[in-house]
């Protein structure tokens, strides 16, 4: 009987008294011991049983310890997880437990709260051990979402970039070519990133193998950092050949610049000798052969009149091909070509021989204006001053590359001025089209002689679709003569081809406006050499602007003209240093200009003239 009442008591003492505190044993040391299974834990609770009582007990668990929490966010990046995947269940788990601990500890307070909460933990664990490994992967994402720090979406893929960079700069520098094992090393690793990157732009559209090469590529390049320890001496070095390289590139833009002047004065073999061709056959003609036909039309207002004034055979025989090839009526047009006296006989014997069917040609020698001279030209007696002969000739003794362009014989020859004397040169005409020689004609210029200038003087494309195309580009501003009469902002216009009214151009005045300004530019303080400054000055306000399909320019400098204005234009210019007759010229332009030369023609196969 005692034994039996022995038996009851100890029974009653594991019930009361040792179960409980093993109970709370267990489950203390399994919450903070990592790496002890708490699903088999709570399985082992759950099955406990006593005297054939299958319930469940119910578990009152412990009050979290604020002191043991886990850091809260991304332990391990998703990057990272993918080099220490044995880990990442677990942390997974413990980021869960104190997020959810830290965002609820206000209700922790409350014992019932408490077992409630270790309750639906439990169960949510039970539910992700009996998952399949996709599902709990998937239940893992979308529960870690929102504690994830936000990153752009490309910062690995600019991360493994300026890795490349960095190591392609590593395999130049001195230190680490002596090394070759290294060397090899980082080229490999270049080559393995390259494949890599591909052509990902996110960080989504790099493969799982990017992560591995990047972290081999980091390794490499910290074996370099440490053999190259002395970056000063080698930034030194670079920046010392940077200051060469600019040095020397300065010297050979200045030599281009230089040569590029130099070839544009520079008459070629073949011009040359073309004139001289010319000149010895226009002696041998009798003096009835060297006329030109309807010399009655040179003075008739009624038809189309044009002036040309060149002294470049070939540049003008353009000029008026291009021209007669496009208009409706060819009787109707009148070139006036005005040239210097070596090459008046050139000129006219060229004419006489390849006569643009029937078209009037009339060629003038300039010196056979009687009236142009010093003490009625300003320019001309500037032109012959021995400043002005002193500032071209010492060209070879400048260093100033910006000037070099004015120190050009075209500025010294009085047939680059002649524009401003049309009224003197065709007294008895009301309007005249003026082309450059450096021109192509695309289309019938009929157009122009009927247009309304609306009282200006000037019919001109205007140029200031670019800033560097305005007043302050040409004229010194800094001067108050020019400062108190002009707007730097104005917008420039095109010398090349321009319709003028000479009617208005009598009635203004306006030879006499020049003649004043370049009295008062005699010290060149106003503008430098040239005819544009002058010209912008004179038609001040007497400008009537033209549509820019009539007129574009560019092609002797800029070879990005844009193509669809080249062929919608009536006239395109070859303005600058590249002229389509020199070696220099664009190509991709030339045959613009090329298409309107006779290459068949006996004084350019003489003189070695191809296309």
């Amino acid at each position: 009987m005692k034994v039996k009442v022995r038996h009851i008591v100890l029974n009653l003492l594991w019930v009361s008294v040792f179960s409980p505190i093993f109970i709370y044993t267990y489950m203390v040391g399994t919450f903070f011991d990592p790496s002890f299974s708490r699903l088999d834990f709570l399985d082992d609770v759950a099955a406990f049983t006593l005297s054939g009582d299958t319930s469940h007990l119910h578990v009152v668990p412990l009050e979290t310890s604020t002191a043991l929490k886990k850091p809260v966010g991304v332990v391990y990046s998703d990057h990272s997880a993918n080099s220490f995947p044995s880990e990442v269940t677990e942390h997974k788990s413990t980021r869960v437990l104190s997020a959810a601990s830290e965002e609820r500890q206000p209700l922790l307070n409350n014992p019932i709260t408490q077992a409630n909460e270790s309750q639906l933990f439990a169960i949510s664990l039970e539910e992700q051990h009996t998952l399949p490994p996709g599902k709990i992967e998937q239940k893992e994402q979308s529960v870690n979402k929102s504690y994830e720090m936000t990153e752009a979406a490309d910062v690995q893929v600019h991360r493994i970039k300026d890795l490349l960079i960095r190591a392609k700069v590593y395999i130049s520098l001195p230190a680490i070519k002596s090394n070759s094992r290294l060397t090899r090393e980082l080229r490999l690793r270049i080559k393995e990133l390259s494949r890599a990157i591909g052509d990902a732009a996110k960080d989504t559209d790099l493969p799982k193998s990017a992560f591995e090469k990047l972290k081999a590529m980091e390794q490499s390049l910290e074996k370099g950092k440490q053999i190259q320890d002395n970056c000063g001496a080698s930034i030194k070095r670079l920046r010392a050949m940077l200051h060469s390289t600019e040095d020397q590139l300065r010297v050979h833009k200045k030599k281009t610049t230089f040569l590029a002047q130099l070839t544009a004065k520079t008459l070629p073999k073949g011009l040359h000798c073309l004139p001289l061709r010319l000149t010895t056959e226009y002696y041998t003609l009798d003096s009835s052969q060297q006329n030109f036909l309807d010399e009655d039309k040179l003075e008739d207002p009624r038809l189309y009149h044009y002036a040309l004034f060149s002294d470049n055979i070939l540049a003008a025989a353009v000029v008026v091909n291009s021209t007669i090839s496009h208009v409706k009526h060819p009787s109707k047009h009148v070139f006036h070509i005005v040239t210097d006296r070596l090459n008046y006989a050139a000129m006219r014997m060229w004419f006489l021989r390849n006569s643009p069917g029937k078209v009037t040609i009339q060629v003038q020698n300039i010196e056979e204006f009687t009236w142009l001279n010093s003490s009625y030209s300003p320019v001309l007696k500037q032109l012959g001053s021995p400043s002005i002969r002193d500032y071209y000739f010492r060209a070879h003794r400048s260093n100033s590359v910006s000037n070099l362009k004015y120190q050009n014989p075209k500025y010294l020859s009085i047939l680059n001025h002649l524009r401003f004397y049309l009224p003197e040169i065709f007294p008895k005409l009301n309007k005249v089209l003026f082309l450059d020689d450096d021109v192509v004609v695309q289309k019938d210029l009929s157009d122009l002689w009927s247009l309304d200038l609306k009282a200006n003087v000037n019919g001109a494309v205007e140029t200031c679709g670019e800033s560097f195309h305005r007043f302050d580009r040409y004229l010194n501003f800094s001067h108050p003569l020019i400062s108190k009469n002009f707007d730097p902002h104005a917008c420039g216009w095109a010398y090349g081809m321009n319709i003028f009214d000479l009617a208005e151009w009598r009635r203004q005045n306006i030879t006499e406006v020049y003649h004043r300004w370049q009295k008062l530019n005699h010290g060149r303080q106003l503008w430098k050499l040239g005819t544009l400054p002058p010209g912008l000055i004179t038609f001040w306000k007497r400008i009537h602007p033209l549509n820019r399909s009539w007129h574009v320019l560019g092609l002797g400098y800029n070879p990005n003209v844009n193509q669809r204005e080249i062929e919608r234009a009536a006239v395109i210019h070859y303005n600058g240093n590249l002229k389509p007759w020199l070696e220099i010229g664009i190509p991709k332009y030339r045959n613009y200009w090329a298409k309107y030369v006779h290459y068949d023609s006996v004084y350019l196969r003489d003189c070695n003239i191809n296309p």
